[in-house]
């Protein structure tokens, strides 16, 4: 049975919104109220169905004394009671707890790891992959920082993805990617295993992270090109230090106030996600038995372009339809990391 008193907590918490947003409020106010009246709002209409189950079983386990309606009753109560059980299942994920930043934009950061150029050329199809996949859920991507390899892979890619539910889905992608086939500059057809690193980060808001400026070192230089019209001739790339933590981050679009905007953000997404790790440390002795900690250490997945297989490890997945994977089809994946993240859950909270 679902605890009633959380049941009536959501319910009242609602009805406050409700109320709150009905007598008007201020413009920033308005907007948060907005947002947690459209996240608990499926919620209140899950447990509302679960509670007029409830109601009707009541009713029909009272006509069972009622010789005119027993047999009725009888009839009904076994449908009741299936439709309650489901109901029950709905109720317990509607209320597991929220990752508050789910519904946030996201900064994806692809770079190459081990395997040279190869692990360059499949960070290229990494970033072609998440494109697809953005394009197909309606989100925008954006690349914010990007530069290249003299074959055309990436050295390191920064890309900003908004939209419904982005972070939700996205940050199951954290991890390292492990890729194993021929490489386009291999002459003896021999299989080689490279790798990529990706890491999710959800966009930070000016309210999650106040920086000091005295904390920043900002230095503007050229930046670079790919030789001729593409060189930049202007001190107009932005790189910035922050000093207590050493991260460096650099934007080198043809704008130096639009890069100081772009560096800025990413800085304060960095931030943002040690302080979440920090938080999730403590939370967890283990963070790497978590799916979708974001461990940027952990092979993750294997792409084996051979067999067309594509294995998630963290959930023994493996579906034999890598060429579609590659083109953005990653809804049955991250679907599935979903799933075995709510079950996770359910099974701390005893559910």
């Amino acid at each position: 049975m679902i605890a009633s008193e959380r049941i009536e907590q959501i319910i009242d918490r609602f009805q406050f919104l409700e109320a709150k947003m009905a007598d008007g409020a201020s413009g920033s106010e308005i907007a948060q109220l907005g947002r947690e009246y459209a996240e608990l709002r499926p919620v209140v209409e899950t447990v509302t169905a679960y509670k007029e189950l409830v109601s009707q079983i009541a009713d029909a386990e009272a006509m069972l004394t009622d010789p005119e309606m027993k047999e009725l009753a009888e009839a009904e109560l076994p449908e009741l009671k299936a439709a309650l059980a489901a109901s029950e299942d709905d109720v317990q994920l509607a209320l597991l707890p929220k990752d508050a930043a789910d519904a946030r934009p996201a900064l994806l950061e692809i770079r190459p790891g081990t395997g040279g150029d190869e692990a360059s050329l499949f960070a290229a199809d990494l970033l072609r992959m998440y494109q697809r996949y953005a394009e197909g859920q309606g989100w925008k991507f954006e690349i914010l920082e990007e530069s290249h390899t003299e074959l055309g892979g990436i050295k390191e890619v920064v890309a900003r993805i908004a939209g419904d539910g982005v972070f939700a889905r996205m940050k199951f992608e954290s991890g390292v990617h492990r890729v194993q086939r021929v490489p386009e500059t291999e002459s003896g057809g021999r299989i080689h295993t490279s790798a990529a690193t990706v890491a999710v980060l959800p966009e930070a808001e000016d309210v999650d992270i106040e920086i000091n400026p005295g904390d920043l070192r900002i230095d503007t230089m050229r930046a670079s090109g790919s030789g001729g019209q593409h060189v930049n001739t202007t001190d107009s790339a932005v790189r910035i230090l922050h000093e207590p933590t050493g991260i460096i981050v650099v934007s080198s679009e043809k704008s130096q106030h639009r890069n100081r905007e772009i560096a800025m953000q990413v800085l304060k997404t960095r931030l943002f996600d040690l302080e979440r790790q920090r938080v999730d440390s403590e939370r967890s002795a283990d963070r790497k038995s978590q799916v979708g900690s974001g461990d940027r250490s952990e092979r993750i997945r294997t792409y084996n372009f051979p067999q067309g297989r594509m294995t998630d490890h963290r959930i023994n997945l493996t579906l034999y339809s890598l060429a579609q994977v590659m083109q953005g089809d990653l809804d049955e994946i991250i679907s599935a990391l979903q799933a075995d993240a709510q079950a996770t859950l359910l099974a701390e909270m005893g559910a």
